[in-house]
């Protein structure tokens, strides 16, 4: 597969990934390489890439806790504390191996340390390969509140190898596969039909790169989010502040990011049938899609009002008018449009039906 060229950087695929890592090694010459990992890559990818660029081993490993709780400022602090006292200079390169939780937080840190030091992606699951991979959005939590404090700031090159999956249990699979299916509803139709027939997740290298290509098509017209860009957002409104209200919910389970905003995006199809002109028939396969693939939510109404007040943080709001990102026809989304309050509540009425 030929590597897909973003605005500044490569994000190359499976064996010749590797090769374009070396040859970056060889052109940047780091004053020294870190290795940022989590505990989960840190047992089961760090052997995978030793085997694959043996001269990993020599690079100054440094890991974080795994989850999404630990996606904050005080882990950043200790990792710039493990740079700095592990000699990091402006010439270091640090290289993140792991999920959206490490490339986001790696990213940030690199962005960051000594004003800016580069970094190299390794994404290990399949969100972070199809969502994470492109674009250069960095970031952690402040408190519950997902991607609340970071910046925008390209790596020299991303690593797709599609090898890490077979690390990952079918939990996670599943969550980077409502990505995929994001990406058929906002920007290819044929693509949706493909993946919604499917049994179960089938996350091929092909797919994979094809959902990379769709992102990247988006993000090159609009690289900071002014407009197109925000597209990629259908089902994130309520997605987020769903997986938000159940990281810090005291007697609920914590969602997975794919879980929580395939909650959003029957919620939100069920808006663009009110608001944009989705036809029903369209947003009951959605719904039918995603409830194939993932458990439903239990949402009380009292869960529901508590989603609805964390709304107001959601990133893409101006002057505190909540916007949310929707179709007017599979594979073809509109964003910044107001949904009333009673018609998101029609929404959670129709997803617990």
């Amino acid at each position: 597969m030929d590597a897909i060229r973003t605005e500044t950087y490569s994000v190359h695929f499976a064996e010749p990934a590797y090769d374009a890592l070396q040859a970056l090694l060889e052109s940047l010459k780091p004053s020294r390489v870190f290795l940022l990992t989590d505990t989960n890559t840190q047992r089961d990818c760090l052997p995978v890439l030793k085997e694959r660029l043996p001269q990993a081993a020599g690079w100054q490993q440094l890991s974080i806790p795994a989850g999404e709780d630990h996606k904050t400022i005080a882990t950043c602090l200790k990792v710039w504390t493990a740079l700095s006292e592990g000699g990091a200079d402006r010439k270091s390169l640090l290289v993140n191996l792991g999920g959206g939780v490490v490339t986001d937080l790696g990213g940030f840190v690199a962005a960051t340390y000594q004003r800016g030091i580069a970094f190299v992606n390794i994404p290990t699951t399949l969100l972070s390969m199809v969502d994470a991979s492109v674009g250069g959005k960095t970031g952690v939590d402040l408190g519950n509140l997902k991607n609340q404090v970071g910046v925008i700031e390209q790596p020299e090159m991303v690593l797709v190898c599609p090898e890490y999956l077979g690390t990952l249990p079918e939990r996670e699979l599943r969550s980077g596969f409502a990505e995929m299916l994001k990406h058929g509803l906002i920007r290819d139709a044929a693509y949706w039909d493909e993946l919604s027939g499917l049994p179960a997740p089938e996350p091929t290298p092909e797919r994979i790169y094809h959902s990379v290509a769709i992102k990247n098509e988006v993000v090159l017209e609009d690289p900071t989010e002014q407009g197109l860009r925000k597209v990629l957002n259908f089902g994130h409104t309520l997605g987020h502040a769903i997986e938000s209200y159940f990281l810090s919910a005291p007697d609920a389970q914590a969602l997975l990011h794919g879980e929580a905003i395939s909650v959003g995006m029957v919620l939100e199809a069920y808006l663009s049938v009110e608001l944009c002109g989705l036809a029903r028939e369209d947003c009951d396969r959605i719904k039918e899609v995603f409830l194939k693939h993932f458990p439903k939510v239990s949402l009380s109404a009292e869960q529901q009002a508590a989603i609805g007040s964390l709304l107001i943080h959601d990133k893409k709001n101006v002057k505190g008018t909540v916007l949310f990102t929707l179709l007017d026809a599979v594979g073809n989304a509109v964003y910044n449009r107001q949904a009333p309050e009673e018609i998101i509540r029609r929404a959670f009425d129709y997803y617990r039906e």
